[in-house]
């Protein structure tokens, strides 16, 4: 029987949050439109549990019209200090409204404004357009609390396959690669590196 992946994934990245000096948390995440047309971008994960990886953006964004489209995803976290690496591939599930609601507030302020500043993944004409944005928003929630806008959401990606990459010498490196079964249970392999 094959040791719980999430369980493994918890310890690599308390390692990474230990010892990586820039956004353990930092991962690719890849995407792609109807017509199967690849996109990646760097997020940051946002929780992780036996549901999978959450993560948040704009539903309006180049990213949350491709999941919207073809809800399938990948994710690779490269812990370079660590030589390690974190393959993930599975599909992607809005959060609830509740869980967005409460990491949105958990936001700086400022960032919570910008939410409402950007067009995220539209043409901008000039920076300064973006800031004069950002200004309107600070005077249109001065001495309020800034909700969540009605786009901003949070996606999981539910895990299918979850491989774990370790550099060894000579290239001859340790891949184990776990598979969730249609039971919900996971099975255990090796890849040639």
């Amino acid at each position: 029987m094959a040791i719980d992946p999430h369980a493994l994934f918890e310890a690599w990245f308390a390692e990474a949050r230990a010892a990586e000096p820039n956004d353990p948390e930092a991962m690719a995440l890849a995407t792609a439109d109807a017509d199967g047309r690849p996109s990646v971008r760097m997020v940051l994960l946002k929780g992780h549990d036996a549901r999978g990886f959450a993560f948040y953006t704009n539903s309006d964004s180049r990213k949350g019209i491709e999941i919207a489209a073809n809800p399938r995803a990948a994710l690779l976290f490269h812990w370079k200090s660590l030589r390690r690496q974190v393959r993930i591939e599975g599909p992607i599930e809005p959060t609830g409204g509740d869980e967005a609601d409460h990491y949105f507030a958990s936001r700086s302020r400022d960032a919570r404004i910008g939410a409402w500043a950007s067009d995220q993944s539209r043409p901008l004409d000039s920076r300064a357009l973006f800031e004069a944005r950002y200004e309107a928003m600070v005077g249109r929630f001065e001495g309020e609390d800034v909700p969540r806008p009605p786009y901003w959401w949070g996606y999981r990606v539910v895990p299918e396959r979850i491989e774990f990459w370790t550099d060894r010498p000579h290239r001859l490196h340790e891949r184990r690669l776990f598979t969730r079964g249609a039971d919900g249970g996971w099975s255990e392999g090796l890849l040639y590196p």
